[in-house]
């Protein structure tokens, strides 16, 4: 079989499959270079077993507050092994799925780790194979500090991994991935402390979303220390661990330390420099707006371009970089502005476009602010329940909105919608003549009457 194809994509996570799989549609001859299994971080150690757990972590919440609606329902704890051995056939189901589904375009797949030799060849162990095209997508790893006994914590990988459910924990860091960790396992009756470097949690969220997430942990039990520099891990003669800050604070008695400080581009290993591939030190490989990089014929694209690290991100500009290049196409690329996301925490959270203190930066003192507070009727009988917020950044005098910011049960789903109406341009008239749906929670976004900052507020 020849060695040579039209495209050749390293690394089958979202971005690489997505490319692989339009230009085999396209009738092109298309590889894959993949070291483990196809689905990249999402698949197996990232989004998707993450939400079955989120779900599972949900029902163990319900049952809790079951008995407050006359619902007799009890809970005899949690099975881990049967959820753990649930959530691993789901995976291996989409695993197989791509492996078939790749076959069946006519994609070689190329098992190890690809290397390059120059700008259009890559070696794969002793072999080597070309292509006119070359698509880095091989995404990001967990970072682990340098630090002394930085090995005896886990990462994101290392939770996945566990065997059972860990009783007393601490999670070092207060972004997407810690807090994400911390509500799953909070909901399961593990006690988490939670350690962060900065002064508010998902400090890069509006500071609304950010305030209102710190009250919902702190309601669940879950314990913070922010503006917590950790100098080392400790592990006592019992095998407990403890975090030492730089300050001398120390905090013990865990079973497990989880490093969730975020997450580094995974390029070291490629040999770029054989290529000419301009890489950063912190192995981001700069693009521009095509995904090109500096090497014509070598692009990159998802969480090693280091912008929007997430799964429909890398989608989407894979699947727009095969119809530039095969489809006559010379100016499709994805718009990266306006990109909604969501953070899986108890309950979710939701944004797209700017934050308050970003529009301000952008807009001066042109924005008119309408926020909303309020427990949902998801806990009407309960005695305690997490808040929702909800907040609209709008500018000029024709209000358009900048902004959605939304904590609470169901936002991760109402989102998306509201996405579309601001990547569409809508402003505040605009939702206001859209007929609110009552009673849910997402009727809050279109019946906001009284801003609570208007411009030239601060």
């Amino acid at each position: 079989m020849s060695q040579h194809f039209d495209l050749i994509a390293i690394g089958g996570g979202s971005g690489g499959l997505a490319v692989a799989e339009k230009a085999a549609q396209f009738g092109l001859r298309v590889a894959i270079v993949e070291a483990s299994k196809l689905g990249g971080t999402c698949v197996n150690a990232g989004c998707v077993p993450k939400k079955v757990m989120w779900y599972a972590a949900n029902l163990a919440a319900a049952v809790a507050d079951a008995p407050d609606f006359g619902v007799n329902a009890h809970s005899d704890g949690l099975d881990w092994g049967k959820l753990i051995a649930g959530r691993n056939r789901y995976i291996a189901n989409i695993n197989d799925y791509w492996d078939g589904y790749a076959q069946r375009l006519g994609i070689s797949l190329i098992q190890g780790y690809g290397r390059f030799v120059d700008a259009h060849t890559i070696a794969v162990g002793e072999e080597q194979y070309t292509a006119d095209h070359i698509v880095i997508a091989t995404g990001g790893r967990p970072i682990v500090p340098r630090l002394p006994g930085a090995e005896f914590g886990i990462s994101s990988d290392g939770f996945f991994a566990l065997e059972e459910r860990p009783r007393r924990v601490a999670i070092i860091g207060g972004g997407y991935i810690g807090v994400e960790l911390a509500g799953v396992l909070r909901a399961f009756g593990t006690e988490i402390t939670m350690v962060a470097l900065e002064d508010r949690v998902l400090w890069l969220f509006d500071p609304l979303i950010s305030e209102t997430l710190a009250e919902n942990m702190h309601a669940e039990g879950i314990q913070t220390h922010l503006e917590f520099e950790v100098s080392k891990l400790e592990k006592d003669a019992d095998g407990l661990l403890a975090l030492v800050a730089s300050d001398g604070q120390r905090l013990s008695g865990f079973d497990q330390v989880i490093w969730a400080v975020g997450r580094a581009a995974n390029t070291r290993d490629l040999n770029l420099e054989a290529a000419g591939v301009e890489v950063q030190p912190n192995g981001i490989i700069p693009t521009d707006a095509f995904q090109n990089t500096n090497v014509p014929g070598v692009y990159a694209l998802g969480d090693i371009t280091g912008r929007d690290p997430l799964t429909p991100v890398a989608v989407a500009a894979g699947r727009r970089l095969a119809e530039r290049l095969f489809k006559d196409k010379p100016d499709l690329k994805l718009d990266y502005e306006n990109i909604p996301t969501v953070v899986f925490a108890h309950p979710p959270i939701g944004k797209v476009g700017l934050t308050e203190p970003e529009a301000r930066e952008r807009y001066g003192d042109t924005l008119t602010i309408y926020e909303t507070s309020f427990t949902p009727m998801r806990y009407a009988l309960n005695a305690h329940g997490p808040k929702t917020a909800m907040k609209l950044v709008c500018t000029g005098p024709e209000e358009k909105v900048v902004g959605i910011h939304l904590i609470g049960d169901g936002v991760d789903e109402m989102l998306q919608g509201f996405a579309v109406a601001l990547k569409m341009g809508a402003t505040k008239a605009d939702l206001d003549n859209t007929v609110a749906i009552h009673p849910c929670s997402a009727e809050e976004l279109v019946t906001l009457k009284v801003p609570v900052r208007t411009p030239g507020d601060h």
